[in-house]
C-alpha cells in the first residue's frame, strides 16, 4: 500500500464522455490511487450515453448552465457519504456547475481538476481553423458563437458560451470552488488570464502506475504516434514529415482523418488502428521515440506520461503545454508546430545520435519518477485536499 497522510473521505464526481478519453482514465486511476493509499472513496458518475436523440440533446442543452436535478443528486451523495472533500473531474454537460452549490451549501470543500479549457473556451481546446485561438480567454465568449466552435453549430455553441458567460458573471469559479488543479504551468497561466485566482490553482501532473523498465535486451525500432486521428492532433504534419524520413513509423489510434492520412502516407508508415492499453504500452516501450505533433496547445496528454514511464523520449510541438513538459535535448526534443520539415530534421538528428537517445531515455524515465509516479501524485493530492478544506473553513 502506498503511504499517505491522515485518512480522508473523498467523493469523486465525473461526467463521462460517449467515447472514453484521458479524463475518464484519470478519474478512474486517481480514485483507485486514493483507495490504495488508505482513503475512503466513493464515486458519483453520469454518462453522456444518457443523451438519446434530439429530445435528449435539447434537454441536456437547457440544463448545461445549471442542472438543479444534478445539484440535488450530488447533494444526496454528500449527505449519505459525508466526505471531507468533493473532487470534481468533469461536470459538462449533464452535471453542470450546480455541483459546486451542492458542496457549498453543505460546507464541504471542493476541488476541480481542469482537464481541458472548457471554463473559458466552448470547444475546450483553444483551437479554431487549424490553429490555437485565445479569443475568448478572459473575454465574453461571443467569438465561440460566431465561429460555431462547439460541434460546428452556432446554437450548440451558444449553449456552451452561455454557461461560460453566466458563471463568469456570477463569480462561480472565484467564489464556489476551493481549489483547482492545473496540469502544467502553461495551463495555470491560461486559467489565471481567464479569471481564476492564481492562489487557488495547484499544479499536479497526470500519472500512471509504474510499468517498470523495459527489457534493455529488446531492441527499439522506429517511431510511434498514439492518439486520435483528428485535425488538432497534427498527424497530417507527421505523415508529411515522413516522406523524407527513412525510419519506420507506427500510428496507433483512429479518428475522422484516418482515411485521408492513409492515402497520403509513405510506405514506411503503418496504421495499427485502435489497440488495447497493454498493447499500446508494449509498442511505446519498443519505439525509439514517441511523436506528439499537436497543433492545439494540449494540456497533459496521457500518451506523454506513458512514454516517460517507458523511458521513451518524446518529440513534440514547441508550444503550449508540450513546451513546458518536454525539455528540449534532455528528456526529448521539440520542433516547430505544423512544420513537417523541422519535424523530419529533428527526428533524423535524433536517430543519428544513439548515445544522445540513450541519455534521453534515462532522463525521460527520471521525469516520470519525479513527476508522474503514483506516490508523488498521492502526496500532491492530499496536500491539495488539505488546502481546500482549510479554504472552506475560513
Amino acid at each position: 500500500m502506498i503511504s499517505s497522510k491522515a485518512r480522508m473521505r473523498i467523493l469523486s464526481v465525473h461526467n463521462r464522455y460517449n467515447l472514453a478519453g484521458g479524463e475518464d482514465t484519470v478519474f478512474a486511476a486517481e480514485s483507485e490511487l486514493l483507495r490504495n493509499g488508505g482513503h475512503d472513496v466513493e464515486t458519483f458518475e453520469v454518462s453522456n450515453d444518457a443523451i438519446i436523440g434530439v429530445g435528449g440533446a435539447a434537454k441536456a442543452a437547457l440544463l448545461t448552465a445549471y442542472n438543479g436535478n444534478s445539484k440535488r443528486a450530488v447533494g444526496a451523495a454528500i449527505d449519505n457519504f459525508r466526505p471531507d472533500v468533493v473532487h470534481v473531474h468533469n461536470f459538462f454537460p449533464l452535471l453542470s456547475p450546480s455541483v459546486f452549490d451542492a458542496c457549498g451549501s453543505r460546507g464541504v470543500a471542493s476541488v476541480w481538476t481542469l482537464h481541458n479549457f472548457r471554463m473559458t473556451c466552448a470547444n475546450g481546446l483553444l483551437f479554431r481553423n487549424g490553429a490555437p485561438c485565445m479569443d475568448c480567454v478572459g473575454n465574453a465568449p461571443l467569438p465561440a458563437i460566431m465561429h460555431a466552435c462547439y460541434r460546428n453549430s452556432r446554437p450548440a455553441s451558444a449553449v456552451v458560451a452561455g454557461m461560460i458567460a453566466t458563471h463568469r458573471a456570477l463569480g462561480t469559479w472565484r467564489k464556489k470552488v476551493d481549489r483547482f488543479i492545473a496540469l502544467t504551468e502553461f495551463a495555470k497561466r491560461i486559467f489565471i488570464e481567464a479569471g481564476i485566482p492564481g492562489d487557488k490553482i495547484a499544479i499536479k501532473a497526470n500519472f500512471i502506475s509504474d510499468p517498470g523498465l523495459s527489457d534493455p535486451d529488446v531492441p527499439r525500432e522506429g517511431a510511434i504516434y498514439v492518439g486520435r486521428l483528428s485535425p488538432e492532433k497534427g498527424v497530417a504534419t507527421l505523415v508529411d514529415a515522413w516522406h523524407s524520413v527513412d525510419y519506420p513509423l507506427t500510428i496507433v489510434g483512429d479518428g475522422p482523418e484516418r482515411g485521408v492520412l492513409e492515402a497520403r502516407a509513405p510506405d514506411n508508415v503503418t496504421f495499427a488502428g485502435w489497440q488495447a492499453p497493454g498493447e499500446v504500452a508494449a509498442a511505446v516501450a519498443r519505439a525509439q521515440v514517441q511523436i506528439i505533433p499537436s497543433l492545439w496547445y494540449e494540456n497533459f496528454p496521457m500518451t506523454l506520461v506513458e512514454a516517460n514511464a517507458a523511458g521513451t523520449p518524446v518529440v513534440a510541438s514547441r508550444h503550449g503545454a508540450l513546451e513546458s513538459i518536454v525539455e528540449d535535448g534532455q528528456n526529448g526534443a521539440l520542433f516547430e508546430p505544423g512544420d513537417p520539415n523541422d519535424l523530419a530534421n529533428t527526428v533524423r538528428r535524433l536517430f543519428e545520435q544513439p548515445e544522445a537517445l540513450n541519455r534521453m531515455r534515462l532522463a525521460a524515465r527520471n521525469t516520470y519518477k519525479s513527476r508522474s509516479a503514483p506516490d508523488v501524485n498521492l502526496s500532491k493530492l492530499m496536500d491539495i485536499y488539505t488546502q481546500a478544506i482549510a479554504e472552506r473553513a475560513k
